[in-house]
């Protein structure tokens, strides 16, 4: 299978309009952004447990990294309140569920075999620090080699200066609109830009958005082998 596999191509995707399919456990459904493979998969997906409902344990070959959207997502390791951010470095494994029901922004087979470090950060008061310009607020949440993941609070009338991402950009916009020359980003929507892009990002009304940057730069058109 493969789902906006051209990682040179920008892709914008308002995520409420796509459709909810069934995973192969009940009570566990996705709505897919991007993917290249079958069942076991690189991919980019919005996934949501019913109450109650759970999914067998698995081994995550090459990690899983996931924030919470809403609900409280679990494993035999903790719970995850939403704001939660984790990340299961390749090799890990566990048995997810949900008892209230869930709904996770999750990304598969997206990481370096050294990234070995497991990560759970809280979106709490006493992590944010200040941006790069005023009216950003930034909560770091994972540096490896040229990638670098965040939560950024963009205050009304916060407006970023043109820059180029040169290993790419990927954006989950929670609340608000996020904007550029290119247009305007409700809540909802997921954003790729390739790597060398050039933009110029504001938000008149505020938003908070999810950004992934310089990941892109090494990732191929065409097949991936996850089997």
């Amino acid at each position: 299978m493969k789902i906006r596999n051209n990682f040179a191509e920008r892709v914008v995707v308002n995520t409420e309009e796509l459709p909810w399919l069934d995973s192969p456990l009940a009570g566990v459904q996705r709505r897919l952004l991007d993917r290249i493979g079958g069942e076991v998969a690189r991919a980019t997906s919005i996934v949501r447990y019913a109450p109650g409902s759970h999914f067998s344990e698995h081994i995550h070959g090459g990690g899983e990294e996931f924030l919470v959207l809403s609900g409280t997502f679990s494993d035999e390791y903790g719970d995850y309140p939403v704001g939660t951010y984790v990340r299961n470095p390749p090799t890990s494994h566990h048995s997810p569920h949900s008892r209230e029901g869930c709904t996770i922004f999750v990304k598969l087979w997206q990481m370096e075999p050294e990234d070995t470090t497991r990560v759970v950060i809280r979106d709490e008061p006493g992590n944010w620090m200040p941006g790069l310009v005023e009216g950003l607020a930034v909560l770091p949440l994972h540096t490896f080699g040229t990638e670098h993941v965040a939560l950024v609070q963009w205050a009304p009338g916060t407006k970023f200066p043109a820059h180029r991402h040169v290993g790419g950009e990927e954006i989950l916009v929670l609340s608000g609109t996020f904007a550029d020359e290119r247009g305007c980003y409700p809540a909802g929507t997921w954003l790729r830009n390739p790597p060398h892009s050039v933009h110029s990002p504001f938000s008149e009304e505020g938003c908070l958005i999810w950004v992934k940057t310089g990941h892109l730069q090494s990732c191929k058109i065409g097949d991936h082998n996850h089997d």
